[in-house]
């Protein structure tokens, strides 16, 4: 599979998304507030998203789609990070992401991004453990260690690392989930004497649906840092 035309298909339904023309090259011209910004757009676009319900897939279990998550930004900030030329209010990330069950309630999650026409690649996982596997009359509660990084950005090195709680119920071929968490980042500007590295720790709360139909539908809503992901997924799920 050439998981580069996979990330482009996904992002097929953003007409006229030209990526070149929005590198993140000035960097530089920020002062230590705006870079402060930067730095939470940032985190809130890839720290991780596991768009799944708290209850555990069990040993033979695996979930894997193709997902798009666009972040809500600061453009004005943007636009001095990239020289002016900055053209959206939203990053778009589309990314591969798999999970797969083990036993003692235990998942395991990553996921893999890499923007067109760039050399920026996002990649993460997680480790999640039900607390509660969910019955016919009980939620599913989990608890997830996360970790993602971002790479490509010469003037930028990005890192996240997160915890999280959430719980789940499902419906039928429905399962509405939501959980709250922290994420703690740290935002490093390479090169430029005048920024000094932005350690970040954030809130985090999400919700979701699951919508398993045969062909595995997520839809998820993030709040990192306040700003707003919308999430969606497509796969399989068992």
């Amino acid at each position: 599979m050439n998981i580069k035309k996979c990330l482009i298909g996904a992002l097929a339904f953003l007409p006229g998304f030209v990526y070149a023309g929005n590198d993140l090259d000035s960097i530089q011209d920020l002062a230590q507030d705006q870079f402060r910004i930067l730095a939470e757009n940032l985190v809130a676009a890839t720290s991780y998203k596991a768009l799944a319900p708290a209850e555990p897939l069990g040993i033979l279990g695996f979930d894997v789609g193709v997902e798009l998550t666009t972040t809500d930004l600061n453009k004005d900030i943007f636009e001095i990070a990239s020289a002016a030329n900055w053209d959206y209010s939203f990053l778009p990330l589309a990314k591969l992401h798999a999970h797969k069950g083990l036993p003692f309630n235990l998942d395991v999650g990553a996921f893999y991004t890499s923007v067109p026409d760039t050399d920026i690649k996002v990649f993460g996982a997680e480790l999640r453990y039900a607390l509660l596997e969910g019955s016919i009359a009980t939620p599913a509660v989990a608890v997830r260690l996360s970790y993602s990084k971002m790479d490509g950005i010469d003037q930028l090195e990005l890192d996240n690392k997160g915890i999280d709680v959430s719980i789940s119920k499902g419906f039928a071929m429905l399962t509405p989930y939501a959980g709250v968490g922290r994420v703690f980042s740290t935002v490093k500007p390479v090169g430029i004497d005048l920024l000094k590295t932005e350690d970040i720790e954030e809130a985090k709360v999400f919700a979701g649906i699951n919508i398993n139909l045969g062909i595995n539908l997520a839809f998820e809503v993030d709040r990192t840092a306040g700003i707003n992901s919308y999430s969606a997924k497509v796969g399989l799920r068992f």
